[in-house]
């Protein structure tokens, strides 16, 4: 497995707030209502439009390889949410790491493990590396309430 990580951010939001929204993807378009437009690439804000969600999973439309399903595979409070891949082409899992830090913050990270055939690395790791970026700005910008 490859691990691709976003930038740590910190979030003004105590760690239990935050897993406790992150938790529930259900919340998640409401969440990403509030994430500013600049921060959204064009190419990318078509795609949070079409996203089928429900409680415990999330379903990413189009693509090369069709749609793809991240479902919650596990939930430690206050410091990971972990979403698998169903139904894709390679294993892969997304992970939220909430580190307490002082009071009324956190800091957040989000890891891509992915199983990805070595020759196919050099093909995908920069945009991996750059998806990764991008999910650690809209952590930034996240408004919790």
């Amino acid at each position: 497995m490859a691990t691709y990580s976003s930038e740590e951010v910190r979030l003004n939001y105590p760690a239990e707030k935050v897993f406790e929204k992150l938790s529930n993807m259900e919340n998640l378009r409401s969440l990403l209502a509030k994430v500013p437009a600049s921060s959204i690439p064009d190419d990318k804000r078509q795609m949070f439009e079409n996203l089928d969600i429900t409680h415990d999973s999330i379903t990413i439309p189009g693509g090369p390889v069709g749609a793809l399903k991240l479902r919650m595979s596990e939930r430690k409070a206050p410091s990971l949410v972990k979403l698998s891949g169903e139904g894709t082409p390679v294993p892969l899992d997304v992970l939220l790491h909430i580190t307490p830090d002082g009071e009324g913050a956190c800091r957040a990270r989000i890891d891509l493990d992915i199983a990805i055939p070595a020759m196919l690395k050099p093909m995908v790791n920069g945009p991996l590396t750059h998806m990764t970026s991008q999910m650690g700005d809209v952590l930034r910008h996240l408004t919790i309430s």
